[in-house]
């Protein structure tokens, strides 16, 4: 049921599968850490960042994928599908709903943070649920956009400090590095031909 209610972007995506290496600066050690989800019983988030094509989203879905085999209520989000959520709540008057909804799950995914243009209703609303999640419940934030960026994304000063602060006093970081495995598959399909 958890998984089915997930929305998790990539269904297929195991832990068995996330490539660890140390040109991607993930090891199988830091990886066994996150897929037991004790981040996610302590309450604290995770955030990954990492050029474009690198794995963070196969990444967090194989991590929420995880956390609902174990029992772990899990939602996840694309950054554009979110602030389209709040709009509409804020507009048809069902944002209490929506934040309530959002608090019964223990782990929710944010991805793409950082692509899509942030109105003043998802910075409130994104502080708001922060707010309500923090040291109670996790949160995963993948990004294109290194940490030390995402104040300027955000947008609104006072804002970002609120924000920010709530995200990363109980954070863990992974940062991926190397080149877009995207392109790491077109090469060795090309290369098969």
């Amino acid at each position: 049921m958890y998984l089915r209610t997930s929305k998790l972007r990539y269904n297929n995506a195991v832990i068995e599968d996330v490539i660890c290496s140390t040109a991607r600066n993930l090891t199988e050690a830091q990886l066994a850490e996150y897929s037991d989800c004790n981040f996610v019983r302590r309450a604290e988030n995770l955030l990954v960042t990492g050029l474009t094509g690198c794995g963070k989203s196969f990444l967090v879905n194989a991590l929420g994928r995880q956390a609902c085999c174990l029992g772990l209520r899990t939602e996840y989000y694309n950054m554009n599908r979110f602030i389209e959520q709040i709009s509409i709540a804020k507009s048809d008057g069902s944002f209490i709903k929506l934040l309530n909804h959002l608090n019964r799950d223990d782990l929710l995914i944010l991805d793409d943070f950082g692509l899509a243009p942030m109105t003043a209703n998802a910075r409130l609303a994104l502080l708001q649920i922060l707010e309500d999640r923090y040291e109670k419940k996790s949160v995963i934030i993948a990004s294109q956009l290194p940490i030390d960026k995402w104040y300027d994304y955000i947008a609104e000063p006072t804002l970002a400090d609120a924000i920010m602060d709530r995200i990363i006093n109980n954070a863990n970081i992974i940062q991926l590095q190397g080149e877009s495995l995207r392109q790491m598959k077109k090469k060795s399909l090309l290369l098969q031909k």
